[in-house]
């Protein structure tokens, strides 16, 4: 096992005294091409060129001597430290930090950056970074090959975004872009880079925030908030109660992308973004639209608003995580179902409706339950009834592959 390793944050200034001491007694360097060219490296240490943290670790952890591993930006923060951290490989580690190309790139950009999310976009997570990026309004996604500026831009289509795309922080090759996110796919970006995605309004509070990313304590409290927050008119789908119970059941998050299909006056599509989900809300009333609308600038979220009829809108979607079918019956779900969604929530009117739904999506292959929901609402002040709503509810879910 490797006697000491150090792992050293660069970003491009002058190395401080003790990164310089602990490269000096280095016997194995680790770290990027540019890395291993620095002058301090000691020409006779063993260099290994950082690709896969995991065998790197391996290597290291086999080492008999000291060794150093270089890593851009702060390598605690998403960074190489965690790896090295892995109980498998047994690494004591001491780290020499820098500025974080995080906070690097929003320095170029000029930017405060408190109020940001952070992702890491690689192929794997592609996808659900660019939920974040359609739900928030202020987002640096640190890129992999293969999950770049281009191809955030490409899964970004049908929102505007736009992309400060910062390429090799911190070396002579240093290069700040300005593009739309439409834009992004026409040019082609040096390794590494950091893109900071901008969209919808963007500014810091006159006395700053108390918590990194959005302040959940903006806005009403509560999953879903009372009907006249919507204008007072909500159809019978979206009535409190049986909201909330959707809610419940899809569990909408940051990271997923939420299908609203009829969104009606924007009520559940508004509260699945307030839980920081992505949201695409579909109905084929211009009215409905406008109305969705109007309720998420009210609240401060992101919505993208399709117009059109299900469930032929639907084919040029991206692919949903949750969906909540409002309107459009058994051809709508049936639908939804072909495209493979985690969980799809609904209601009908009758139990025939009911059933002829559930075997939809029994058909499909998602494990089916379904609850008769009757609320009444009161007028405390005579303790007489004031309006009542019974539906069922039915939600899907489709069971882990290898369940």
């Amino acid at each position: 096992m490797a006697d000491r390793v150090t792992v050293i944050g660069w970003d491009g200034s002058p190395l401080t005294a003790a990164a310089r001491a602990a490269l000096a007694g280095a016997t194995l360097v680790a770290g990027a091409s540019h890395h291993l060219a620095l002058p301090e490296v000691p020409p006779g240490a063993e260099r290994i060129r950082l690709g896969s943290l995991g065998l790197a670790a391996r290597r290291i952890a086999g080492h008999r001597g000291t060794a150093v591993v270089l890593a851009d930006g702060d390598p605690g923060f998403f960074g190489v430290v965690r790896t090295l951290r892995a109980p498998e490989f047994g690494l004591e580690v001491e780290v020499v930090p820098a500025v974080s190309s995080v906070a690097a790139a929003f320095a170029r950009a000029g930017m405060p950056w408190d109020d940001a999310h952070v992702v890491v976009a690689h192929p794997r997570t592609l996808r659900r970074a660019v939920n974040v990026c359609r739900a928030h309004t202020k987002v640096a996604v640190l890129t992999a090959p293969g999950a770049g500026p281009a191809e955030l831009g490409l899964l970004l289509e049908g929102v505007h975004r736009t992309f400060v795309i910062c390429e090799e922080l911190g070396t002579e090759r240093e290069r700040v872009t300005v593009v739309t996110s439409d834009k992004a796919a026409d040019h082609t970006w040096r390794d590494p880079n950091v893109v900071i995605v901008i969209g919808g309004p963007v500014g810091a509070a006159e006395s700053g925030g108390w918590i990194a990313g959005r302040d959940p304590s903006t806005g009403p409290r509560g999953w879903t908030l009372p009907a006249g927050e919507y204008g007072g008119e909500l159809g019978e789908g979206e009535r409190e109660p049986l909201r909330t119970s959707q809610l419940a059941r899809l569990g909408p998050r940051t990271g997923d992308l939420v299908w609203d299909i009829g969104c009606g006056s924007g009520a559940f599509a508004t509260e699945a973004a307030r839980a920081g989900a992505a949201v695409i809300a579909v109905d084929s009333d211009p009215h409905a639209c406008a109305r969705t609308d109007s309720a998420a600038r009210r609240h401060g979220v992101q919505l993208q608003i399709v117009h059109g009829t299900a469930p032929h809108v639907l084919e040029n979607l991206p692919e949903p995580d949750v969906v909540r079918v409002g309107g459009g019956g058994v051809a709508v779900v049936s639908a939804v179902a072909d495209r493979r969604p985690q969980r799809i929530v609904t209601h009908a009117g009758t139990r025939d409706a009911a059933e002829l739904v559930g075997r939809n999506l029994t058909e499909h292959g998602y494990q089916v339950e379904c609850a008769l929901l009757q609320s009444v609402e009161l007028d405390t002040r005579a303790w007489t009834e004031k309006e009542r709503s019974v539906a069922f509810l039915l939600s899907g879910v489709l069971p882990a592959r290898g369940a």
